[in-house]
């Protein structure tokens, strides 16, 4: 596993490399427990910008919508909350976004959001050699996603696997 250190290391590796790309996003693969949260915080000083709890920011922002009207401006919605970050947006805590009530693809929310900024998001689950998992099967919210084309830090290694795997073409 990863020590905090290393795990912003590969951070600030893998957001330079995002630059080139069409999505500017990194994620941060790992497990409950395996220090994402940590990692963030620490590149979120090293980098001068916020942390965004994304349940908390947009759990209030929905409050006072409607069902449709929540499904409708989740992804304006997301925008906001996480503007005060500037081009760097460092998200933790991205839950309610695999709300089915909401009806939403987290992938391709975080994905759109990094066309216009550099995204670098928690995401809690396994990543293997092809695809990356949220939740665990039978859940709700469990995603399985192809990590093809993708910018992604694991901290669930072990010392001797790479801990940025970037499958672009």
């Amino acid at each position: 596993m990863l020590s905090p250190a290393q795990a912003v290391e590969q951070l600030a590796a893998a957001i330079r490399t995002a630059e080139a790309l069409y999505h500017r996003l990194v994620l941060l693969v790992g497990t409950p427990g395996s220090g994402k949260t940590l990692a963030l915080r620490r590149l979120a000083d090293q980098e001068g910008c916020p942390l965004v709890n994304v349940n908390l920011a947009l759990s209030a922002a929905l409050l006072d919508l409607s069902p449709r009207q929540r499904t409708l401006h989740l992804p304006r919605l997301l925008d906001d909350v996480t503007a005060s970050s500037g081009s760097l947006r460092l998200l933790d805590n991205l839950e309610i976004l695999f709300d089915p009530d909401l009806r939403q693809d987290p992938l391709r929310l975080l994905q759109q959001l990094a066309r216009r900024h550099r995204v670098v998001a928690s995401w809690g689950g396994i990543l293997t050699s092809s695809t990356f998992t949220y939740a665990v099967n039978g859940h709700p919210e469990h995603r399985v996603y192809d990590a093809h084309d993708l910018l992604i830090v694991n901290l669930n290694t072990n010392p001797t696997d790479p801990h940025i795997k970037s499958l672009q073409p």
